[in-house]
């Protein structure tokens, strides 16, 4: 019986994880088409578009996926329209919430996301209600097998990047907004490809939760990631 359902569990475990990739896969399919869509599907003048195919290859994202995603912004499907749309709001224990989503339906959207808000407690706010205490940064983040963190470090200040720091897993160069282009051009040149780029939400100041607050604040990032819409969650959690 044990091994029968130690099986059951690896298939189950296995069904969850094929279930998340797919998550992953119409995420960045999403991506994919809305920056074919406004800046082209010749990727080497998109820089939308290449850092979202990055983000398919580092994720095995089947080729098959990535073409269909390309045709879909010109083909008679090129009718559906994405929008960026982002919320802000409080979590559990006054964390700082932002979601960015692309969505077909902002109505759907945002009643999706308001009552995950309200599930755990927390409650959606205007647009700019918690950016403020946020800062818009440009970030680029690579597999640390692309060498030495020390000369990626002097190769980051070298270009005017604003910081690198390394992690368990990865590297991250944050810059200004305004210098992230021509900052992610320099980086492709010399270490090719990240892992993955584009703008990002850093917390000036980050909150100290106990680890019940905590918990809850993951799975509310959970089910918020879960949903379709949503591309990235943000939180000024410690």
């Amino acid at each position: 019986m044990s091994g029968h359902s130690q099986f059951h569990n690896i298939m189950f475990r296995k069904g969850a994880q094929d279930a998340k990739r797919a998550k992953i896969f119409a995420k960045i399919a999403r991506e994919i088409t809305v920056a074919t869509k406004i800046g082209g599907a010749d990727a080497s003048s998109n820089p939308r578009l290449r850092a979202a195919l990055a983000m398919g290859r580092e994720n095995n994202m089947p080729k098959d996926n990535i073409e269909r995603a390309i045709a879909k912004a010109s083909g008679p499907d090129g009718e559906t329209n994405y929008d960026d749309v982002r919320y802000e709001g409080y979590g559990p224990g006054g964390v700082a919430v932002i979601v960015e989503s692309l969505t077909d339906n902002r109505n759907r959207t945002a009643s999706d996301i308001r009552s995950i808000f309200s599930k755990f407690g927390g409650n959606l706010g205007e647009q700019g209600s918690v950016a403020f205490s946020f800062d818009r940064k440009g970030h680029l983040i690579y597999n640390k097998s692309i060498g030495d963190f020390e000369k990626v470090f002097e190769f980051a200040i070298e270009v005017n990047a604003d910081n690198a720091e390394e992690f368990d897993d990865c590297i991250e160069i944050i810059s200004s907004v305004e210098a992230f282009s021509a900052i992610r051009e320099k980086f492709i040149a010399k270490f090719g490809d990240p892992i993955e780029s584009g703008l990002t939400w850093i917390p000036q100041n980050y909150l100290s939760l106990s680890e019940d607050t905590k918990n809850s604040v993951m799975k509310m990032i959970d089910l918020l990631e879960d949903n379709d819409d949503v591309q990235k969650v943000y939180t000024n959690m410690e």
